[in-house]
């Protein structure tokens, strides 16, 4: 049941796409204003109900959730910016090397012994998605700038996965998300006033659609993540992501028609091998 809430969490996140598709603000902006709804809808529950547990971190505990909303603001201003230079398929599987650090971070600092048939699966979900990219390969003398900036994306989310990992032995989701969040939200507006955005101005529509996001990809997609991390290894969280572009293309088959590949279909057939391999792996 755990593993199939989480994989849900991932439906939502991949909504994202289609939110991006509506609107017209930069994409900091977006990421700017999700954030910021995200906290602000966690705000109420949080420092009402959960006051106590708040004043009673720890000055480490609170330091790494401030520190894991850091990096999850610095992955979606790395991930954002990489749209710019490289292809939407390419950048989506570098970042998808999340998976890769997690299951090295796990075992080098978190103390994870992973069998063998757990880095198989974790290798065989990857194939998937490298499966998907390379329908859409990248070009230009500007893809290399991209792909780099998308792989540091991927790394700052390794390290957001792993910081959660460890956060989320005591701490509540709700405490634990909100700082995030809100720490997340004060970074990347750091990166849009350094560079020189416009912070309002962009109507209605883009309001709307970063509060589909703050609902729909972050507080049912990521904070599901972050709830996990009490549950399940952080490689599991990391290789069931890898099912976002399978979901990606069926939302955009229903609502906008576009009919995935044969590359996309068989991508998403190796990575649910890959899962439900890491899911027999974990069992044994």
């Amino acid at each position: 049941m755990k593993r199939l809430l989480v994989v849900l969490g991932v439906a939502g996140v991949s909504l994202s796409a289609v939110f991006v598709r509506w609107s017209t603000a930069p994409s900091m902006i977006l990421a700017l204003y999700r954030m910021c709804f995200a906290a602000a809808l966690l705000a109420p529950y949080t420092l009402l109900r959960r006051r106590e547990e708040l004043g009673a971190l720890k000055r480490r505990e609170a330091l790494l959730c401030l520190a894991g909303g850091a990096f999850l603001g610095l992955h979606f201003a790395a991930y954002f910016e990489s749209l710019r230079w490289t292809s939407i398929a390419s950048s989506v599987v570098l970042v998808d090397t999340e998976v890769l650090f997690v299951a090295l971070g796990s075992v080098l600092f978190l103390g994870k012994r992973l069998p063998g048939k757990a880095w198989l699966a974790v290798a065989l979900a990857f194939g998937g998605s490298v499966v998907i990219a390379l329908a859409d390969t990248a070009a230009g003398p500007d893809a290399v700038r991209g792909d780099l900036i998308a792989l540091a994306g991927a790394l700052c989310m390794a390290v957001y996965t792993m910081i959660g990992a460890v956060c989320r032995r005591r701490i509540s989701t709700a405490v634990y998300t909100y700082l995030v969040y809100l720490s997340a939200a004060l970074t990347v507006l750091v990166i849009a006033l350094l560079g020189g955005m416009p912070l309002t101005g962009y109507g209605p529509v883009n309001l709307g659609t970063a509060l589909g996001m703050a609902v729909f990809c972050t507080l049912l997609g990521h904070s599901v993540f972050s709830w996990g991390l009490k549950y399940l290894p952080p490689a599991f969280i990391s290789t069931v992501k890898l099912l976002e572009p399978v979901f990606a293309s069926v939302w955009g088959l229903a609502l906008f028609g576009e009919r995935p590949g044969a590359a996309v279909l068989l991508g998403g057939a190796v990575i649910i091998c890959g899962i439900a391999l890491y899911g027999r792996a974990e069992e044994n």
